[in-house]
């Protein structure tokens, strides 16, 4: 059997291996879909968003009255005559802050401003659990491609064994070139099983990002990226999660300036008190109160410095972040266009080693190369090949990488058939600080209880 029947052969099996497994291969946006809804990373991140939530309506309930109630009972000895033994009252009171120099306000604007930086976390995780899927998925191709690379290498290593071992019977080579064919094949075994180990364990990751174990995987087209490097940098200035996260984190702590020395005005409040004793007797008050600072001991300037300090810990955070995203985007496009680069060229690197393996492989036949030309010439294609293989799982990849680093790899921009998270609907029913009593209390008591089922 000639080589080029042999290959013919071989390319017809997979052609036929292919067409059968077509119907039941799975894509990428399936992976990506079940990546997003079995993510416990979300789940985690989600929940503190919920927390953060809270934090706006713990923050509006300080405007809100606090009414509370109290009973006390006492006993006195010695009792005096005709006292009764014990006495006690009921009281109920309410308390509002009516002016506080706008503390209260400042505090719910910062705490939304951070439930916003929240949310771009939350935003930033969606694109880590989804990069980590596409490349799970694309390993998973990758080593499974190489095992059918390695598995058909050694095929045809052992036709070249069975070869030189005829030949060898016949007299026209030597026992080395039955030893060195012998070699090459063990070398092929050793690199297959090497090949399924990178499988089982690209296998064990795609479980960890997906939520389930690989299926039969669809080829994979690199994702569209048409913006220029500069383009791209601009929308990720503001577009990037970690970049607005930033930029609320500023907002929030200028704001906490503002609250920390509203410290220094009046504040004033009401309060109203009703309350009943043992024998039936009532008695009601209502007061105003109001007060402010004359000397704290350097507490109330240090608040204002340790919150100016913390304005400028931001500003410097965002300065960071931009720079980091500005570098993100950079190395995802040079490594998008090296693997492009990389791609054409192995492309022609297999077309020019194919062509020579074939000649050295004929030119063996009849006696002008050695067995040795012709492990050689093999395993120079069978180098090419993989180097298309790497080449291909880099480029998609690096760019859906280029898209992560614009803060576009969301289930959003990518159409994903998911029901997705709504970060706002949560914050909706909390952020007026309703009582666990009222209607949107028990909405959010029904919530709570569907999260955790």
């Amino acid at each position: 059997m000639t080589l080029r029947h042999l290959l013919r052969q071989g390319a017809a099996i997979i052609c036929l291996t292919l067409a059968a497994t077509s119907i039941s291969a799975e894509t990428l946006a399936q992976a990506l879909t079940d990546a997003y809804t079995n993510s416990g990373l979300l789940a985690q991140n989600r929940a503190v968003l919920r927390a953060a939530d809270e934090d706006v309506a713990q923050a509006t309930s300080a405007l809100l009255p606090v009414i509370s109630w109290a009973a006390q009972a006492n006993s006195q000895a010695p009792r005096a005559v005709g006292a009764d033994k014990i006495t006690g009252n009921l009281s109920l009171s309410a308390q509002l802050t009516i002016y506080d120099g706008g503390a209260n306000k400042l505090a719910i604007e910062a705490q939304k401003e951070l439930v916003l930086g929240t949310r771009e976390t939350l935003r930033d995780v969606e694109q880590q659990v989804l990069l980590r899927a596409i490349q799970a998925y694309m390993s998973v191709r990758s080593t499974a491609e190489f095992i059918a690379l390695r598995q058909n290498n050694l095929r045809v290593l052992n036709q070249e064994l069975r070869a030189a071992q005829d030949r060898f019977d016949v007299g026209e080579v030597t026992r080395t070139d039955v030893a060195l064919a012998q070699a090459s094949v063990a070398s092929a075994q050793s690199l297959l099983a090497a090949a399924r180990g990178d499988s089982q364990q690209a296998a064990a990751e795609f479980a960890a990002a997906v939520g389930r174990d690989p299926g039969n995987l669809s080829a994979v087209s690199p994702a569209p990226v048409s913006r220029s490097e500069d383009e791209a940098t601009s929308l990720a200035m503001r577009n990037h999660p970690v970049v607005l996260q930033a930029q609320h984190s500023v907002t929030a702590t200028e704001l906490g300036i503002a609250r920390a020395k509203t410290a220094y005005v009046p504040q004033a409040s009401v309060n109203a008190q009703i309350g009943i004793d043992q024998n039936g007797n009532a008695g009601r008050s209502v007061g105003l109160s109001i007060g402010g600072p004359i000397y704290s001991g350097g507490a109330l300037p240090s608040v204002v410095r340790q919150s100016m300090a913390q304005r400028d810990q931001a500003r410097a955070g965002l300065h960071l972040a931009t720079i980091s995203v500005s570098q993100q985007v950079a190395n995802a496009y040079a490594i998008l266009q090296a693997a492009r680069a990389s791609l054409g060229a192995t492309d022609e690197q297999v077309r020019a080693a194919r062509v020579a393996f074939e000649g050295v492989r004929e030119e063996a036949t009849l006696g002008a190369r050695t067995t040795l030309d012709v492990l050689n010439a093999e395993q120079t294609l069978l180098n090419a090949r993989a180097n298309v293989i790497t080449a291909q799982e880099a480029e998609v990849n690096a760019s859906y990488a280029v898209l992560s680093s614009i803060g576009l790899l969301t289930a959003d921009h990518l159409n994903l058939p998911v029901q997705q998270y709504d970060p706002s609907a949560y914050y909706n029913l909390v952020k007026d600080a309703p009582a666990a009593l009222s209607q949107q209390g028990q909405a959010l008591d029904r919530v709570l209880r569907a999260i955790g089922q």
